[in-house]
């Protein structure tokens, strides 16, 4: 095989997905199986949606062209608001989008109406963490312009957390996210189908007391606890979970005892300052593999036990071993969202997909 190198195992996907629907069902909460992260994987997509999810969530349409290439034919949430440069091949591949902007929801209005479809429509609403949606006081109006387009319909409301300042998912804003829905409805006559209260950011939420409930939350969008096994807050394992979904592996190029204090004057590396270096570790080998910042996040690489990260350049990566590596041998390392994020975008990595003889072909819907 190849190095560098992603692995993703599909049972372990398959059972993340399963675990976390079954775990919210009864809460009546639905999964959005999201994919972006895995540049709409069909092989991964079928897995979630074998074990249950009830779309798929994606934030860039050209994934969704490649879902839909693949001949997956499940419900599908753009869930960035759609550029309007994109809106026609929007319309063609997504049954719901998230929104935020007049302007956008008019050119889907003109798409949709072009297209002979109807687009049904998400409205984003910003309960605190500064980034997309509209204002809670602003929400009643934003729902009510989708109502008066046509080609257009109100399927619900959303919002997002813990992904541009780590605001938490609680109580309080989620009960807010409730109370808006409720005002929705009774201001516009309408019935909302569809309540979104976030990411894996809210597991810590939905999980933490069931007695408390809810309230109208009956959608969460999924990607990194169904990608890597944990929550978004404190990266925390969630129970029940697989963490070992998705491995990186590099190859050494180079391997041996020496000393790791820098000698000579010091200024920027290639990736500007670096933080003081270590002591002198006796005995021990630095080891050099073929994989750097263009290929992943070094700082999301999770080495094998025993071993460090003590650098990283845009294509290397030194480790300190007990001993010195053979040349072409590989290491594994485990990978948190960013570095998978990065490792799935890169050219130079290769994706191999762990298929499961008990999933019936991925590209089903």
């Amino acid at each position: 095989m190849s190095a560098p190198r992603l692995e993703l195992d599909l049972a372990a996907i398959h059972h993340n997905a399963g675990v976390l629907v079954s775990t919210l069902a009864p809460l009546g909460i639905a999964v959005t199986g999201v994919t972006k992260a895995v540049l709409g994987s069909p092989a991964v997509a079928g897995a979630m949606l074998d074990a249950g999810v009830a779309r798929l969530g994606e934030s860039r349409v050209e994934n969704l062209e490649r879902l839909r290439g693949a001949g997956i034919t499940a419900e599908t949430m753009l869930i960035r608001s759609p550029m309007r440069s994109q809106v026609d091949r929007v319309v063609a591949v997504a049954d719901i989008s998230c929104v935020t902007e007049a302007s956008v929801v008019e050119a889907l209005s003109a798409a949709a109406m072009a297209a002979g479809t109807v687009h049904r429509l998400v409205v984003m609403v910003d309960l605190g963490d500064r980034r997309e949606g509209v204002l809670p006081d602003d929400l009643v109006d934003a729902a009510r312009r989708v109502l008066e387009l046509p080609g257009v319909r109100l399927h619900g409301i959303g919002t997002n957390l813990a992904c541009q300042n780590g605001v938490c998912p609680d109580l309080t804003n989620m009960a807010q996210l409730s109370d808006l829905a409720d005002r929705v409805e009774a201001a516009l006559g309408v019935e909302l189908v569809l309540v979104s209260g976030g990411n894996s950011a809210n597991l810590e939420w939905a999980l933490s007391d069931p007695a408390v409930g809810v309230g109208r939350i009956n959608d969460l969008r999924l990607g990194e606890s169904i990608l890597l096994g944990r929550e978004t807050l404190h990266r925390h394992p969630v129970p029940g979970l697989r963490v070992d979904a998705a491995s990186l592996f590099a190859e050494v190029i180079e391997s041996k005892v020496k000393p790791s204090t820098p000698v000579g004057r010091i200024a920027q590396t290639a990736f500007g300052w670096a933080p003081p270096g270590p002591l002198d570790e006796a005995g021990t080998a630095r080891t050099i593999v073929a994989i750097g910042h263009q290929d992943t996040d070094p700082a999301g690489l999770d080495p094998p036990l025993g071993t460090r990260i003590v650098g990283a350049s845009s294509d290397h990566l030194v480790v300190s071993s007990p001993t010195p590596l053979e040349a072409g041998a590989e290491i594994r390392f485990g990978v948190d969202y960013s570095a998978l994020l990065r490792a799935m975008t890169s050219p130079f990595v290769e994706h191999l997909v762990e298929p499961r003889a008990d999933v019936r072909a991925p590209a089903a819907g």
